[in-house]
């Protein structure tokens, strides 16, 4: 007869042994939408990336791979499930959050409580980005870190949401926001200082420019740069 501890153990060892076969599964569907633009069992693979968030990270580390390959999969899935509900908001109703380390090396743009106060110089990508969302109806927000984008959350009334940042932040942020149906455009180039974001698909998700061509959302092969 199979005593407590023993039935104990073999429990744990097929939770762990699921576990790891669901994050592998998880993780192969992940490099099938980067690799070819699919998206296969996109509610499961959220909810698997949600849950096992930290776990999927470590994984993907023994496996040889990226960490960040984890926080591509949660953006690209979402921008997916998402895109055309999004597209159906009115632009009134969304929120554009930009990164602060967008901005000019000279920027002189003072912080305040919501934000940096965009002075529109046109010297950087911000001023642009700023000025197109806005003429569409969206409100604008040049945010340093989450702590901004909860108060902003708080604070506004809205049912839609498109930010940029580097793909770890902009999972993190996707998750939080979740139910005002996010878009997210990760940076090509990430860090503190001097980053860069792909302009024209930033402008695309605002339904501002129609996209040229079929492509993966993650902007590997974009142009523009932030001077």
């Amino acid at each position: 007869m199979i005593n407590f501890y023993q039935l104990f153990g073999q429990l744990i060892f097929i939770g762990i042994v699921s576990l790891l076969t669901l994050l592998l599964i998880s993780l192969f569907l992940g490099r099938i939408l980067l690799s070819n633009n699919r998206v296969i069992f996109p509610r499961l693979l959220l909810l698997t990336l949600d849950l096992f968030y930290g776990p999927f990270k470590r994984f993907a580390s023994i496996f040889g791979l990226n960490e960040s390959i984890v926080d591509q999969i949660g953006v690209e899935v979402r921008n997916k499930v998402n895109e055309e509900k999004f597209k159906n908001i009115p632009a009134k109703d969304k929120l554009l959050i930009l990164p602060h380390c967008l901005r000019h090396p000279k920027c002189e743009a003072p912080l305040e409580p919501s934000g940096l106060k965009c002075k529109n110089c046109k010297k950087c990508v911000i001023g642009i980005l700023k000025e197109k969302a806005e003429d569409i109806g969206y409100r604008v927000f040049i945010i340093p870190g989450s702590t901004f984008l909860k108060k902003i959350a708080k604070e506004n009334r809205f049912k839609s949401v498109l930010g940029v940042a580097c793909y770890q932040d902009l999972n993190l942020a996707m998750m939080q926001l979740s139910k005002f149906t996010p878009q997210g455009v990760p940076l090509l180039k990430d860090g503190c200082y001097k980053t860069k974001v792909d302009i024209t698909m930033v402008l695309e998700k605002m339904g501002i420019q129609k996209p040229k061509r079929p492509r993966l959302q993650c902007g590997a092969d974009q142009k523009w740069t932030s001077p």
